[in-house]
C-alpha cells in the first residue's frame, strides 16, 4: 500500500499549492459568494486567465478518467488535489471540478449517448454551463424508495410531473438531471429512471430558493415539474436505472468530498495552533495549558487519522473499484462530519470572542458544521451500511457461549496438552 505519487505529479501539487495560495484563495475575499454563478465581463478578465493556467498544466477537469475523456489520475491523485482544492471557495470552479457539476459530468460519460454527450457533457467540462443534480424529494428527503415524482410515456416524449427539494445551484443550471419514478409497481430500486432536462423547458418552476446556516441568498430550489416534455432521448441510462446511475455518481465524489473536509479543518487546526502560541495569560501562553494541549493533540490524531483513512479508500478504488470500497466510503462520510465537528469547534472556541466573529473564517466554517452530517444522505443512513457490510463478515456464535468465552477456551487448551 503506497500513497506517494511520482515526482512530477508531486510538482504539479506543488504548483497547485502556490497558485491556490496566491492566486485563487484571494478572489475567496473579494468576491464571496459568486463562485457559483455566471460572472460578469469584470469577473471574466480575472477568472477565465486562471483557468486557461490550470488548463495549461493539464489539472483541468481531472476527475473524468481517461476512459472517459479525462486525465485518468485516479481517486488517490485526485484526492491529494482536492486536499489543495478544498481550501478554497472559488478553488473548484477555477479547477472545473465543481460540484454537483462532477457527479453529473461522471454518469453522462458513463451513461450518456453520443447525442446527450456532445448536448450537455461538453459544456459542463469546458466551464460554459453550470448543472443540477435534481432527485431529493419534500416528503421523501433523499430515499428514494419514497420518491413520487413520475414520468410517464407519451409517444415519443416522456411527461415529468412532481416536485424536488434542495436541488443546488438551480437558478444557475442550463440542465437538471432529474430522478422519477416510471414504474410504480417495480421493485423499489427499479422504479424510477434519469432524464436530463434543460433547465428553460416549459412547466419547470423554482418555487423559492432555500438559504442554510450563514447563507441567506439561498441557492438550494424548490422545484415543481408540471407537464414537463421532454423527448425519448432525454433518458439518461437504462429506463429503471436511475439508483445504479445515483450510486456510481455519489461514491467517488464523496472521497472528492471528504479530502475538501481535510483542507478545511487542516485550515482550522493551523488558526488553533498559531493562536496557542500567542494568545498570552496572566502566568504564559494558551500553549502552556494542558486542557488546551489536550484539545491540539485530540484534532490532531483525528485529522491524520482521517486522512489516512480518506487516502486509504482512494487507493482501494483504484485498486478495485468505488462498488468495492462502498463500506470505506460510507466510513469517511461519517468520519468527514465529526472531525469537522471537533476540531473546528476546538479552534473556534480556543479564539474567544474572536472565534464567533465575522473576523476569522472559524465561525462560516462552523455553521456548515452541522451540513456535513446531512449532505450526500445523513449520517446514520451511512452508519447503518457500515454496520450491515461489516456484520456480513461474521457469523453468530455456534454454541451457547461466546468464542472467546474463557472457561470452554482454557478447557481446550488444556486437552491439547494434556499428554505434556
Amino acid at each position: 500500500m503506497d500513497f506517494s505519487v511520482e515526482p512530477e505529479f508531486q510538482a504539479k501539487l506543488d504548483w497547485m499549492d502556490t497558485f491556490i495560495r496566491e492566486e485563487v484563495e484571494p478572489l475567496d475575499l473579494v468576491f464571496p459568494g459568486q463562485a457559483y454563478g455566471t460572472p460578469d465581463e469584470r469577473l471574466r478578465k480575472i477568472v477565465d486567465p486562471l483557468k486557461e493556467q490550470v488548463r495549461a498544466q493539464g489539472l483541468w477537469a481531472c476527475h473524468l478518467g481517461s476512459e472517459l475523456g479525462g486525465q485518468g489520475f485516479g481517486q488517490l491523485r485526485l484526492a491529494l488535489m482536492n486536499e489543495l482544492i478544498g481550501r478554497s471557495t472559488w478553488a473548484p470552479v477555477i479547477f472545473g471540478c465543481q460540484a454537483p457539476d462532477t457527479g453529473n459530468a461522471e454518469i453522462i460519460a458513463m451513461y450518456g449517448t453520443a447525442a446527450q454527450k456532445e448536448r450537455y457533457l461538453r459544456p459542463l467540462l469546458d466551464g460554459e454551463v453550470f448543472s443540477a443534480y435534481s432527485m431529493t424529494e419534500p416528503q421523501g428527503g433523499s430515499d428514494p424508495r419514497l420518491f413520487t415524482m413520475s414520468a410517464a410515456r407519451d409517444g415519443e416524449e416522456w411527461v415529468l410531473d412532481g416536485e424536488k427539494y434542495f436541488t443546488s445551484n438551480a437558478h444557475n443550471a442550463a440542465f437538471f438531471i432529474v430522478m422519477a419514478v416510471t414504474d410504480p409497481e417495480a421493485h423499489p430500486y427499479k422504479r424510477m429512471s434519469m432524464f436530463l432536462v434543460p433547465s428553460d423547458t416549459p412547466g419547470v418552476e423554482i418555487v423559492r430558493n432555500i438559504g442554510t446556516m450563514g447563507d441567506r441568498s439561498g441557492h438550494h430550489a424548490h422545484l415543481r415539474y408540471t407537464g414537463v416534455r421532454v423527448g425519448v432521448d432525454a433518458l439518461l441510462g437504462e429506463e429503471g436505472g436511475a439508483f445504479a446511475v445515483a450510486q456510481a455518481r455519489l461514491g467517488g465524489g464523496r472521497v472528492h468530498h471528504a479530502m475538501r473536509t481535510v483542507a478545511a479543518v487542516k485550515k482550522a487546526f493551523d488558526m488553533m495552533c498559531e493562536r496557542a502560541l500567542s494568545r498570552a495569560t496572566h502566568d504564559g501562553v494558551l500553549a502552556g495549558k494542558q486542557l488546551v494541549q489536550a484539545a491540539i493533540a485530540d484534532s490532531y490524531l483525528q485529522i491524520q487519522q482521517f486522512r489516512l483513512l480518506v487516502l486509504h479508500t482512494a487507493w482501494l478504488i483504484d485498486q478495485s473499484s468505488t462498488r468495492e470500497a462502498r463500506t470505506q466510503i460510507a466510513a469517511c462520510k461519517v468520519a468527514a462530519a465529526r472531525v469537522f465537528h471537533d476540531v473546528v469547534y476546538r479552534a473556534m472556541h480556543l479564539h474567544g470572542a474572536l472565534g464567533v466573529s465575522n473576523d476569522t473564517p472559524l465561525a462560516r466554517l462552523w455553521q456548515a458544521a452541522p451540513l456535513m452530517g446531512i449532505m450526500d444522505g445523513p449520517t446514520e443512513v451511512h452508519q447503518a451500511s457500515i454496520a450491515r457490510r461489516v456484520l456480513k463478515d461474521y457469523s453468530p456464535a455456534p454454541g451457547l457461549w461466546p468464542t472467546e468465552y474463557l472457561p470452554d477456551k482454557i478447557a481446550a487448551a488444556r486437552a491439547k496438552y494434556a499428554d505434556i
